[in-house]
């Protein structure tokens, strides 16, 4: 506080929208300019992009980083998540926030909930059918499934929504409608039906890589806590937390999210001011003798690939 990084980054956030409306326009604008053309492959690859990009913002409004009121984070949400690119806003910061308050937690973080990857080997003894034939082989499973992620986001948020006493589920649940009837009637309307579905299989699955690429750094790898760990809650953010270096470009390429230790503990702090809290907390974490992380991007992944294979190595 004392340092100012709580206050909100009006401008910032101003240009930083601005900037990411007129590439998403742009895109579709391209879109339709190139027509009927493998070239659209490219514009997809831009596209997932830009869906990426949006989602980074619309993360940052589900923590009131952006704006005081909850009103416009509200409906700024929605229209980035819900509308632009087919996520339910409401769904998804409901659920982020479960991590929030026990990161990496078996029992409470529904980002280590077991499904078609097991993160513990607990979950592994557990585990039956298709979950634990993948678990034997799945840090060679794990990116590829990536290209799956996109759809899992979209048919999730519908799932959530249409469960009885769901918040806002006609205002989320149309403007997702809304959202691919203009999406799949683009595709379709430009591109003949060969070409569309390559379209979007390129387009669905290298936005899920993305974003797998953007988050798995952040826990993946780092400790799994169970009912059995006490921990303050410094030290449950913390240890189970993971913060990537980089130039700038690592922050742009995910939205920040690098300094993950700092986004954990002050989630409301908007994120460009997580650089400059970086060297704050990681003194203090020094001074009183609490592990901090920090490492470079690729070998976060092989840090959480390691994890995942060593995780299911009861079953080879």
């Amino acid at each position: 506080m004392d340092a100012g990084l709580l206050d909100r980054r009006p401008v910032y956030y101003a240009v930083r929208m601005s900037i990411a409306a007129v590439i998403y326009l742009g895109c579709w604008a391209l879109f339709a300019w190139v027509g009927d053309s493998w070239l659209q492959l490219l514009v997809a690859a831009a596209m997932a992009v830009v869906f990426a990009q949006l989602g980074f913002l619309a993360h940052d409004l589900g923590h009131r980083q952006v704006f005081r009121k909850r009103r416009p984070s509200d409906v700024a949400g929605l229209l980035i998540g819900n509308f632009g690119i087919g996520l339910g806003w409401g769904w998804w910061t409901s659920k982020h926030n479960r991590h929030h308050a026990n990161p990496n937690h078996e029992d409470h973080d529904p980002d280590v909930s077991p499904a078609v990857i097991v993160w513990s080997e607990d979950q592994v003894a557990k585990s039956r059918g298709i979950p634990r034939f993948i678990a034997k082989r799945q840090a060679w499973w794990f990116f590829p499934l990536l290209t799956l992620e996109a759809w899992h986001l979209h048919v999730a948020s519908v799932k959530a929504l249409l469960k009885p006493g769901a918040k806002r589920r006609t205002t989320e649940l149309s403007l997702i409608v809304v959202h691919f009837v203009l999406y799949f009637g683009l595709v379709f309307t430009v591109l003949p039906l060969g070409k569309a579905l390559v379209f979007l299989v390129v387009h669905q699955g290298l936005f899920g890589i993305y974003l797998g690429l953007s988050f798995a750094p952040n826990h993946k790898g780092m400790p799994v806590l169970t009912k059995e760990d006490k921990l303050d809650f410094l030290r449950k953010q913390v240890l189970t937390s993971r913060n990537v270096k980089g130039s700038w470009l690592t922050d742009v390429a995910l939205g920040q999210l690098n300094y993950q230790i700092e986004h954990h503990l002050f989630p409301n702090m908007p994120a460009p001011n997580l650089r400059r809290a970086q060297p704050i907390v990681q003194a203090y974490c020094a001074e009183i003798g609490v592990d901090y992380l920090q490492t470079g991007l690729v070998a976060s992944y092989g840090q959480a690939l390691r994890h995942l294979h060593e995780v299911g190595a009861s079953l080879r």
